[in-house]
């Protein structure tokens, strides 16, 4: 009888362990971000911009996929929604999970407008909206996201675990002046600390 009691208590014990150590997102009025829902990603600082939108890479693209943050303090941004790798029942978006970012909201083009790392013109890696939905493993792999507590905010990362035998280099997401003085939204030593609005 002792054996069967023992096995409970482990395997309990894994359990609680586990829900443990799925911590929940958080947004600006402390509710838990839910999968689906747009929210607005602003800097909890003042002076490092607003929020983040799409612009075009040329001034002849007619439909813009570079990631960058508003020059503007004030200015929201677009609102983006948050696609888990694995959905649960709730739809409640954890720390430190593999997901999709997307441009929610309606749009005239064609492209999905989910984030993806590319390689910039200076070697830089950038954050553009040419990924895809899902799917994950090593075609997807630039396209898989982390949210990570950062002090008091969060911190964007890119790390992806979707793929066992790939090896990404992995960073955290800040943003860097270009030429034309946006924000370009980059990888890099300096991760930019966010909160999130519910839009």
């Amino acid at each position: 009888m002792k054996t069967p009691l023992f096995i409970f208590i482990v395997f309990s014990t894994l359990s609680l362990s586990s829900a443990q150590s799925l911590v929940p997102v958080r947004d600006t009025d402390g509710n838990i971000i839910r999968s689906g829902t747009g929210y607005y990603i602003l800097p909890t600082t003042r002076g490092l911009g607003g929020g983040i939108k799409l612009v075009p890479t040329t001034i002849n693209e007619t439909c813009p996929s570079d990631v960058v943050q508003e020059n503007n303090d004030l200015q929201n941004g677009l609102p983006l929604t948050f696609i888990p790798v694995k959905a649960n029942k709730d739809g409640n978006i954890f720390e430190s999970t593999d997901l999709n970012i997307r441009f929610s909201g309606s749009t005239a083009c064609t492209r999905s407008a989910i984030w993806r790392i590319d390689q910039g013109v200076n070697g830089q890696r950038e954050i553009s909206s040419h990924g895809s939905l899902g799917n994950p493993g090593p075609q997807t792999i630039s396209n898989w996201f982390k949210i990570e507590k950062h002090e008091d905010g969060y911190k964007l990362v890119f790390c992806p675990t979707v793929c066992n035998t790939c090896r990404p280099a992995c960073g955290d997401i800040g943003h860097t002046i270009a030429k034309t003085g946006r924000l370009s939204l980059v990888i890099n030593n300096t991760p930019l600390k966010v909160n999130f609005k519910k839009a």
